[in-house]
């Protein structure tokens, strides 16, 4: 099968459709649920390669799980009033579980895919659990740095190391009594604060966790509905150990960073018209669209309301439709640290956006970045160039000239999720014909991707 897809300039988008489950709440669930005492039910969730090394870990550490044919996924296929339906893999999970202290040694190495979120927050919560457990992945997560949820592990107590004096996974742990810690975290990461998090369930004391910026709180919303008692002081966390956790039932609501691609799109192709349904819109995640809107875009947030986590603590899940049309123009706009962590995942698709911005953009404090799938910095400076972008690649972001008339080019995605898909949305806007290689890499999050991009052009 081939791992490239040749596209050419798109006349317009129309249509309606639902983007796949949010992928970081999908491995929550199932992380969640897998610790809570009893059956949980977990609805619309995301069956793609990143969130399924979450279900089959927690597989191999005994946990029951089973997929069952999703309701979601059937009313879409029943749909008769969209030009693209989503025939993604969505399956609901059924999931016993024997609490936080009934997960069992897994008989060989779990291997977590290409994930961050699965190897990370695995590393909190086998922690705190009585046996070995060594955790591997595919070449790039291999190359992803695990010192900054090591460091603070050990903190509490972990008997855990890693490859090249504890850098990179492999990962080996063996789990034991773990004790509470203040930990002032260095750099915002929604994965090391939940991995955190897990791990202070084990902990003897109250584990306290500050952030320097607001990273992404599914972890923090999450833990609340499943009967933890977690405090919030503006950045700092706090949760008990010794807590049980109860089942649940929940969905998963659509995922923002995979509609994020329509939604630019949308606006960079003229005369186009689309509606993107039941998308997650935490003000954690989207700091794409205050952005798009400060650039001049027009996008319309209707039927907005909440998905249910039983919650007595946060606010649930809220989630709404997003109404994007083209033609409008984008102005330039400078980017700061302190925004980077509410679209961290969004940046590839900016960049394509920014090369139609009015003026130079500029990102800066991304450098988290450079340790994504890919060195997502580099990437995207140099597949631009390709295309006819002006882009300099700064240590901690880039600069990109706007106005670019794009021509069609040979994209190496870098075996990233993401970069494929930007330049995807590139591709539309562009002269002549785009090759992308590396496509397959899209199945981490978002199956299905190229067929309902080509049904919103029909």
């Amino acid at each position: 099968m081939s791992d490239s897809i040749e596209l050419r300039k798109a006349k317009r988008l129309k249509g309606e459709i639902i983007p796949p489950p949010d992928k970081s709440i999908s491995h929550r669930a199932v992380f969640l649920s897998s610790l809570a005492k009893g059956k949980s039910i977990v609805r619309n969730f995301l069956r793609a390669e990143d969130t399924m090394s979450t279900m089959n870990a927690m597989k191999m550490l005994g946990v029951d799980i089973e997929q069952q044919s999703s309701r979601a996924a059937e009313q879409q296929s029943k749909g008769k009033d969209t030009t693209a339906l989503l025939h993604y893999c969505s399956t609901d999970l059924v999931i016993h579980s024997n609490g936080i202290h009934g997960l069992q040694e897994p008989e060989d190495v779990i291997d977590c895919g290409n994930s961050g979120t699965t190897i990370r927050l695995l590393s909190g919560v086998l922690s705190g659990n009585p046996f070995l457990s060594v955790l591997t992945g595919d070449s790039s997560l291999r190359s992803r740095p695990m010192g900054r949820v090591i460091t603070p592990l050990r903190q509490m107590g972990a008997d855990i190391m890693a490859r090249d004096n504890d850098r990179y996974p492999p990962i080996a742990v063996r789990g034991r009594k773990l004790k509470a810690i203040k930990y002032d975290m260095p750099v915002a990461s929604a994965q090391v604060k939940s991995a955190l998090l897990l791990a202070g369930l084990y902990a003897d004391g109250e584990t306290e966790i500050s952030e320097p910026i607001k990273s992404r709180d599914h972890t923090e919303r999450m833990l609340s509905s499943y009967g933890a008692r977690i405090d919030i002081e503006g950045l700092k966390i706090k949760i008990k150990g010794g807590q049980e956790l109860k089942a649940k039932d929940m969905d998963v609501p659509g995922d923002f960073s995979s509609a994020a691609f329509f939604i630019v799109a949308a606006l960079l192709i003229p005369d186009s018209d689309i509606t993107i349904k039941g998308v997650g819109i935490n003000p954690t995640r989207t700091g794409l669209l205050d952005v798009l809107k400060s650039m001049g875009a027009e996008i319309e947030l209707t039927n907005i309301r909440d998905v249910s986590l039983n919650s007595s603590l946060f606010a649930d899940e809220p989630v709404a439709d997003i109404h994007c049309k083209g033609g409008k123009g984008l102005k330039a706009i400078n980017i700061t640290k302190e925004q980077i962590p509410a679209l961290i995942d969004e940046f590839p698709i900016l960049c394509i956006a920014a090369t139609q911005a009015d003026g130079v953009t500029t990102i800066r404090g991304a450098e988290e970045l450079r340790v994504k799938e890919s060195d997502r910095i580099k990437a995207m400076a140099t597949e631009m160039r390709k295309m006819g972008v002006e882009a300099e690649e700064l240590s901690d972001g880039i600069s990109i000239k706007g106005n670019a008339n794009l021509k069609g080019a040979s994209i190496n995605s870098c075996g990233d999720h993401r970069i494929a898909m930007a330049f995807s949305v590139a591709a539309l806007i562009a002269k002549g014909t785009t090759t992308i290689k590396g496509t397959s890499a899209v199945n981490i999050s978002f199956p299905k991707f190229f067929e309902i991009l080509k049904g919103l052009t029909k």
